[in-house]
């Protein structure tokens, strides 16, 4: 799919990084002039998936996650947040609503929550060679 424009970006699975990729993304989409209510849907989705990777990814220390961000024809934003961390060993089972590996203080929502603010969610992983979660979100067009 042909795209207007693209950023690529990479950075330490550290928390502090998390609100960083999600003002990046925010930064780079605003091009598009989306409504706020878009630009806190794509923020908020962006967040679970880098919290995910820092979370889940490297449980035994720091790896390294890769977001990159095109701006399709068609006012689609596309997102995709890659680890090359432990992986997910059931995709359909870590997409259940509350399902967790994280511990009783973890809600188990990111995926369900990733999945309704975006317009498609996509997800890929193996075991052992990390996980790629592939979101877009169809823009309005302001009149």
């Amino acid at each position: 799919m042909k795209f207007q424009n693209y950023m690529i970006l990479e950075f330490p699975s550290r928390s502090a990084n998390e609100a960083f990729a999600r003002s990046a993304v925010a930064c780079f989409a605003a091009q598009m002039d989306p409504t706020l209510e878009e630009l806190g849907d794509i923020r908020t989705a962006v967040s679970e998936a880098v919290t995910n990777c820092i979370v889940h990814a490297y449980p035994e220390g720091l790896g390294i996650i890769t977001l990159r961000c095109r701006i399709l024809k068609d006012n689609t934003l596309d997102i995709v947040i890659k680890d090359k961390g432990v992986g997910i060993p059931d995709v359909e089972q870590a997409r259940r609503p509350a399902y967790t590996t994280g511990g009783s203080e973890r809600s188990g929502m990111g995926f369900t929550i990733m999945e309704s603010f975006m317009t498609d969610l996509e997800i890929s992983s193996a075991p052992g060679k990390g996980t790629s979660v592939h979101m877009r979100r169809k823009l309005q067009r302001k009149q």
